[in-house]
């Protein structure tokens, strides 16, 4: 799979980069994603049981 490389505006600079197809071609599981971001959100709310509810 290869990959254009843009510059700071968009535009093409004539060179390329060869990813792995079965690495980026896969579908994201949104599950994980979802958990992911609670996770993430949770560790901002270290405080008192007032706090529980917020996520």
């Amino acid at each position: 799979m290869q990959i254009d490389i843009l510059n700071i505006k968009g535009d093409k600079t004539g060179r390329s980069l060869e990813m792995h197809a079965e690495i980026f071609e896969d579908e994201p599981n949104d599950h994980v994603i979802y958990l992911a971001v609670k996770q993430y959100l949770a560790s901002h709310l270290q405080g008192t049981h007032k706090l529980k509810t917020r996520i």
